[in-house]
């Protein structure tokens, strides 16, 4: 495969300009080093936000502190609230993947009508649909108002990362983008740990309805600082016209696709068998579905939500795959190693979200470093190379996690998955935005955005078909379990009850040895698969960072008056006469 794809030649407004790899302009061979760096990188042109950016930027910040917050503070408040409104285990469940699946179909949909309609206006869009989703939830009664707010929340949440990370690539050079996205990964971070640490406070002692209160000062405080502080410029035009530019036929067809397939991966196995026709026929559908999708897109759609020239190279193509494997190894191990806790070790769930610490505190600061030296060198493929090496070998260690492992041994057997998966969020992010088509930015970071919470979708999926198979096989091993194998196998996060019910003795112990075990295919397929994706990075070519900004809604700078345009000017000529 080249890395100039026939799909660049598509259409006229596919200039490559900027995509000229390694000896056109200012692009240099990717074999001058075996780090994948330039030979003569010019420096990158100064940026210096004004405070006005600044509080754009931060404010954008905390709103993805907001939804990574609530996007895992309910986990551990599900058994409190299925109790308060007499629900079932099944929707229960719902309320958590309802929102990971909206916010994850929605992205590309976000990002395509931010281009249309601008980004400030589908910023308040996003922050309708999550404080429509947080007052609904917040007062729900029953499961159909719970289950429609969180759905709400996930449209908004998506809306939000999706805009989030292209207002970055809006605002800041492509070179110094780290130190910013380390920001974002940052608040992420901090809101995926904290959650249900959060969640659990209030649902034991307040109440759980805080979960959604608490987005209201979030919600209030980043529309009036939004409003105030985010302008961007944007090129006016009728309503007639943006109304036109939307490719409704090519959204709904990949919304509904996606949908059809991700529906079917999240309950297979929970509510039904992976055979059966409930999770075969969607799961078909949606596969097909996405095909019928690309097809319009590249054949039929006059303004494609998903251009297909965003793989056009062979970078995008890996990067993309990678960013997948990246998602569904990350969210694999964040689902099952607080359960390895709460069921071999006993822990209380808070206490499980603390020992998770190791893993999951890693992430942010190993992003925002390798962020900023990625900024300060202009050399990017040596941290993906470094960050699927350490999170392979990290996954790799947890093979050794057993019934009686101690508690310094398993915290230093979890930091090099942290550092390693923490390194890639920025890593793929800087190959991904280098390789794009010049025009291609905004919607090139939203498939960026997309994939990863597409891999986090399927991964509890995927981890979940392991562990019941290994767990079924396991169990047959004892006779005293052999009979339930089947039913005891189906769920992970069930047995935690069963083992914290079941008195100390042998039985205990063969249960807790064959939930290890079981879990130990999980990391061992996870280590297997960030393997495949090292070696797929090193097809990653080396792009130049020090690129202008390619969007046309950059910040919108103050009018400099008459006088201070004489005087700028008298100024340059002044240099020019003293270089002379």
């Amino acid at each position: 495969m080249t890395e100039e794809s026939t799909l660049a030649s598509r259409g006229p407004s596919m200039d490559r300009t900027k995509e000229q790899p390694d000896g056109a302009g200012q692009k240099v061979s990717q074999d001058t080093s075996p780090s994948g760096s330039y030979t003569d990188a010019p420096e990158v042109t100064e940026f210096h936000p004004s405070l006005r950016t600044w509080l754009a930027f931060l404010t954008l910040a905390v709103l993805t502190l907001m939804v990574a917050l609530d996007g895992t503070s309910i986990s551990v408040a599900l058994p409190i609230i299925a109790t308060k409104l007499k629900g079932t285990a099944i929707e229960a469940f719902w309320s958590g993947t309802s929102f990971l699946l909206c916010s994850t179909v929605f992205q590309p949909s976000f990002a395509s009508f931010s281009n249309i309609f601008g980004r400030k206006p589908m910023v308040f869009v996003a922050l309708v649909f999550f404080l429509a989703g947080s007052i609904l939830a917040g007062v729900a009664t029953n499961f159909t108002m719970m289950l429609t707010g969180r759905s709400l929340q996930g449209v908004g949440g998506g809306g939000i990362i999706a805009i989030c990370e292209i207002v970055v690539t809006d605002l800041v050079p492509l070179r110094l983008r780290g130190n910013y996205f380390g920001i974002i990964s940052a608040m992420w971070s901090l809101g995926s740990v904290t959650g249900p640490i959060l969640g659990g406070g209030f649902s034991q002692n307040v109440t759980w309805r805080w979960i959604f209160y608490i987005n209201f000062p979030f919600i209030g405080i980043g529309a009036v600082f939004i409003y105030l502080f985010l302008k961007l410029n944007f090129k006016p035009t009728s309503l007639m016209s943006k109304l036109q530019r939307i490719d409704y036929v090519g959204t709904a067809l990949f919304v509904g696709s996606t949908t059809a397939f991700l529906i079917p991966v999240t309950w297979g196995g929970v509510m039904y068998d992976w055979n059966s026709w409930r999770t075969l026929v969607p799961l078909i559908i949606g596969g097909v579905g996405m095909i019928v999708t690309m097809l319009y897109e590249t054949y039929v759609a006059a303004n494609p939500i998903i251009p297909l020239t965003v793989f056009a190279t062979r970078t995008a193509i890996v990067s993309y795959i990678e960013t997948v494997l990246h998602g569904l190894v990350l969210w694999c191990g964040l689902y099952y190693m607080p359960l390895y806790f709460e069921t071999v070790k006993e822990y209380s769930p808070i206490l499980s979200g603390i020992a998770l610490f190791p893993m999951s505190f890693t992430v942010a600061p190993s992003a925002a470093i390798i962020g900023f030296l990625v900024s300060k060198t202009g050399y990017y493929r040596w941290s993906i190379w470094l960050g699927f090496a350490l999170s392979t070998l990290g996954m790799g260690l947890f093979l050794i996690l057993d019934v009686n492992t101690s508690v310094v041994a398993w915290i230093f057997l979890m930091l090099p998955a942290g550092l390693g998966l923490g390194i890639l969020f920025p890593a793929l992010g800087f190959a991904i935005q280098a390789s794009a088509l010049k025009g291609h930015m905004a919607i090139s970071v939203a498939m960026f955005s997309f994939f990863r919470a597409f891999g986090q979708s399927i991964g509890v999926a995927i981890g979940g078909v392991i562990f019941q198979n290994q767990m079924r096989r396991n169990l047959l091993k004892y006779p005293e379990f052999a009979a339930q194998a089947a039913a005891m196998s189906k769920d992970a996060a069930g047995l935690v009850q069963i083992v914290r019910a079941m008195a100390d003795g042998d039985e205990k112990m063969h249960l807790k040895e064959a939930y290890t075990d079981s879990l130990r295919i999980v990391w061992a397929v996870c280590c297997a698969l960030l393997g495949v994706a090292g070696l797929l990075s090193l097809f990653t070519k080396a792009y130049d960072l020090n690129q202008a900004l390619d969007s046309d809604q950059t910040v919108k700078e103050k009018k400099k008056s008459t006088t201070a345009l004489v005087e700028e000017g008298a100024e340059k000529e002044k240099e020019k006469t003293l270089l002379s």
